[in-house]
């Protein structure tokens, strides 16, 4: 076995180790890990506001993208002194609260961020997501199908942030004010996907069995609820190019971008210029609907 390359950082007061920096993570787009290090810091205050203070799962994948992977709920031990956590279900969590934790999950090999859909020791959302989830691996339609939820939703007067999952998919995020319950969102959830269904039966299914969703997308309104996770915007994806869950305008939605056009070698080019699209859309009003229906 080839010998560790072993080294330190300090962040915020907080020594990191690094193990081997030049392993590569991502080869066919040449992320080693201190590429990869690099990019997290400068996505960090974009990526922990989407973490902190969220019960977090991450998935390692300690040989890069092209070996094996695992999911991580419980928090390894021995754990650094600035890493908190938080027990839910038995299971304790990595609470993510900044840089230093970031860094050291990194350096882990933490190359996904699933965080809960709530802070830990809350049972109310922090926004309300949809999740568009295509059968196919390759699926040409998806930003078609993306903005039809898009105008949708505008029609019942909320705003929403499309974004990349960094996979196949697209999520649609509707920021929420505080109190509104995952039952309350699931309820116009399931009012939008019979709505698009209906209107579109061509596009779009609310079959979870994927093995009966024939070539449709599925309207996944369930994903978002308690004790569930998303990708968190801003989020790496384990994916050979190396891609980046990322928040879209809607004019790019509507030109038929592709997920595959957002990744770690330009993503923190396109947040210096664009700013995190997600936070820039105020506060919906999703109760006057949930009281509608």
């Amino acid at each position: 076995m080839p010998a560790t390359i072993k080294g330190s950082i300090t962040v915020d007061g907080q020594e990191i180790i690094i193990t081997n920096p030049d392993k590569p993570l991502w080869p066919e787009a040449g992320v080693t890990k201190r590429m990869y290090l690099e990019k997290l810091a400068a996505l960090s205050p974009y990526l922990l506001r989407y973490c902190r203070n969220r019960l977090l799962t991450v998935i390692r994948y300690p040989h890069g993208v092209s070996g094996m992977s695992f999911y991580q709920k419980n928090a390894p031990h021995p754990l650094p002194p600035y890493v908190q956590t938080a027990t839910q279900d038995s299971i304790e969590y990595i609470v993510l609260q900044g840089l230093p934790e970031l860094l050291w999950l990194g350096n882990l090999a933490a190359l996904e961020f699933h965080p809960s859909l709530h802070v830990a020791g809350s049972d109310l959302p922090c926004e309300w997501m949809i999740d568009l989830d295509p059968s196919l691996e390759i699926e040409p339609r998806i930003m078609e199908a993306a903005a039809f939820v898009g105008d949708v939703l505008q029609s019942l007067g909320l705003a929403s942030v499309p974004k990349t999952s960094g996979a196949t998919g697209v999520q649609i995020i509707v920021p929420i004010r505080p109190g509104i319950t995952f039952d309350e969102l699931r309820k116009i959830g399931h009012f939008v996907g019979r709505y698009v269904t209906e209107k579109r039966p061509d596009l779009f299914t609310l079959e979870r069995l994927k093995k009966h969703r024939g070539d449709k997308i599925y309207f996944d309104y369930l994903q978002h609820y308690g004790g569930k996770t998303l990708a968190a915007p801003y989020t790496p994806r384990a994916r050979p190019r190396a891609t980046v869950s990322t928040p879209l305008l809607w004019e790019e939605v509507k030109r038929d971008v592709s997920p595959l056009d957002y990744h770690l070698l330009n993503i923190v080019e396109r947040l210096q210029s664009m700013g995190d699209l997600i936070a820039q859309v105020p506060p919906q009003p999703v109760e006057a609907i949930a009281s509608r229906l």
